[in-house]
């Protein structure tokens, strides 16, 4: 059974206990759907100052909206398009201050101000993206896009 915690030491440290946490939800379930559900759930419990967290998951040549928490998204992202679709063109990850900087950016919530989307990578290929969005302008740090990466790297042996 999970039990929320109360996240009372310094980021870093908040991050270390919500991947082992991931992966207790996740080590002994082989369902992608469930893990990454409970991933995004967790995310959500976890972090403040977001209006939406979830995973894309790549279906042929474009990614297609999996398991997240906020509200309705867009369904389908183009490779290349937005923040989601350039992660996975570029294969790395995208911090971004001011979404309504980015050229291409998809506005699927008007209340979003900045975003960090992580790609999935298993075995060299691009199968996915972690998406999370602030309301908040400049939300995300170096800190936040070193540990999502390090929380990916968990979640990937279970999906």
């Amino acid at each position: 059974m999970f039990h929320v915690e109360n996240y009372r030491g310094n980021k870093e440290d908040n991050y270390e206990l919500v991947k082992k946490q991931l992966k207790a939800l996740v080590e002994d379930e082989k369902n992608q759907v469930a893990n990454l559900s409970n991933a995004s759930a967790l995310l959500n419990q976890f972090l403040d100052r977001i209006n939406w967290v979830g995973f894309y998951l790549m279906d042929e040549k474009e990614l297609v909206l999996g398991p997240f928490q906020g509200l309705p998204a867009c369904v389908r992202i183009p490779i290349g398009r937005g923040v989601c679709g350039t992660a996975v063109q570029r294969r790395e990850t995208i911090l971004v201050e001011d979404v309504h900087q980015f050229p291409g950016h998809i506005a699927c919530d008007a209340a979003s101000q900045s975003e960090i989307v992580v790609p999935l990578i298993k075995n060299g290929e691009v199968i996915g993206v972690l998406d999370i969005d602030s309301p908040e302008k400049a939300r995300f740090d170096v800190v936040d896009k070193q540990k999502l990466e390090e929380f990916v790297e968990v979640l990937m042996p279970y999906i």
